[in-house]
């Protein structure tokens, strides 16, 4: 019995001793950085400035694709290297989705709501292949699991409301909701993994740093990227009474003609309401 308690006794020395050691190490670890750097999570978004009907004179819809593969959008893509708290945006938009953090929707009217579950299917799952031996006869199937690949997200849909606040005198934009597109080899086209929210979102996105390649210093937060507006794209439809995409009555160098005119249009409205 005296035995067994020295042997007792020695193991918590040793875990103990282990622990302290860890302690020990863990203080001593030299700071990547010199200086102590503030992280994102006490950060907080910015609310918008309440918009009366009767102040909105001039209201545009317009829908507008992000790139990740444009050079300025190289950010949307960017996997922390020497920052490993940085994450490119479909992670942090599918895991809030999958989570339940944000609600999403199948569609960008926010009727139908998605659930987490549906989210998680989207570009993952079971696959059956069928092995063979060396003479190519079939043996049996194997169900092989599918993980999600955020390589096949390049794009990303943003609706946005464009409107000119009597009271401010000013042109604003609001985007109301995004969409990550996923490339799916079956139909060959990019597909809406689901919509979000942006209003609700940006409580997620202003807790995630991306990276700024202009400054190291000033870190950005993805609600920052968004209401600063540094990020490219071009406008795939506007408000239209046959709700057509400019692809459907355009194509080619035609289309980036329309979608110019569009752009254009937006600032020659403000333009012209001004005398100088």
């Amino acid at each position: 019995m005296e035995k067994i308690r020295k042997m007792l006794f020695v193991i918590i020395l040793l875990i103990a001793a282990t622990f302290q050691l860890f302690s020990q190490a863990t203080e001593t670890l030299p700071r990547d950085l010199f200086y102590e750097k503030t992280g994102p999570s006490e950060k907080e978004i910015i609310p918008y400035d309440d918009i009366r009907e009767a102040d909105v004179f001039w209201h545009k819809r317009i829908w507008r694709i992000i790139d990740s593969r444009e050079k300025i959008n190289l950010p949307f893509q960017y996997e922390g290297i020497d920052w490993k708290d940085l994450k490119p945006l479909v992670h942090i938009l599918r895991d809030a989705a999958v989570s339940g953090e944000v609600t999403v929707y199948q569609e960008d009217n926010f009727k139908t709501v998605k659930l987490p579950t549906d989210v998680a299917r989207v570009g993952a799952g079971n696959d059956t292949i069928p092995l063979t031996d060396l003479d190519g006869n079939y043996l049996k199937d194997t169900v092989m699991t599918r993980e999600f690949d955020p390589t096949r997200v390049s794009k990303y849909r943003v609706k946005e409301d464009w409107f000119f606040d009597e009271e401010t005198s000013t042109m604003q934009v609001r985007i109301m909701s995004i969409a990550p597109l996923y490339y799916d080899d079956e139909i060959q086209q990019d597909i809406p993994m689901f919509w979000a929210h942006y209003p609700t979102l940006r409580n997620v996105l202003v807790k995630q740093e991306v990276f700024n390649p202009r400054n190291d210093a000033v870190r950005l937060t993805w609600d920052d990227l968004f209401e600063m507006r540094l990020f490219g794209s071009y406008i795939y439809k506007e408000s239209n009474v046959f709700d057509r995409r400019i692809q459907d009555y355009a194509s080619g160098i035609d289309a980036l003609r329309e979608s110019d005119r569009i752009k254009d249009d937006i600032f020659n409205f403000e333009h012209d309401l001004w005398s100088y």
